[in-house]
């Protein structure tokens, strides 16, 4: 395994045991779960290139639309959470409450 491929999982494994650890502050959690995205999009990038798998470089760039669209909708709702209970713990949200 080359060490590129070993560092990149790596970091998986590292942003996932912070999702994990650090899970009481959304922005953490956010930051965790950009820092999975990435992993799997580097890792899903280099595995396409080094395969020479031409019909599926299109799943590299979806994916990264995909974590864009999850990084808007995070900071958005660390916003709302901020700006409504003047922080970002989780234990604090209640699903109920509208």
């Amino acid at each position: 395994m080359p060490i590129i491929t070993l560092n990149i999982i790596l970091a998986y494994f590292t942003s996932l045991l912070g999702i994990f650890i650090y899970r009481s502050h959304l922005i953490s959690s956010l930051l965790c779960l950009e820092g999975i995205i990435l992993s799997i999009f580097v890792l899903c990038s280099l595995l396409i290139i080094n395969f020479h798998f031409s019909l599926s470089f299109i799943i590299p760039i979806t994916l990264l639309v995909f974590a864009a669209c999850e990084a808007a909708v995070g900071l958005a709702l660390l916003v709302i959470v901020s700006n409504t209970y003047g922080l970002d713990y989780v234990q604090n949200l209640n699903i109920l409450q509208c």
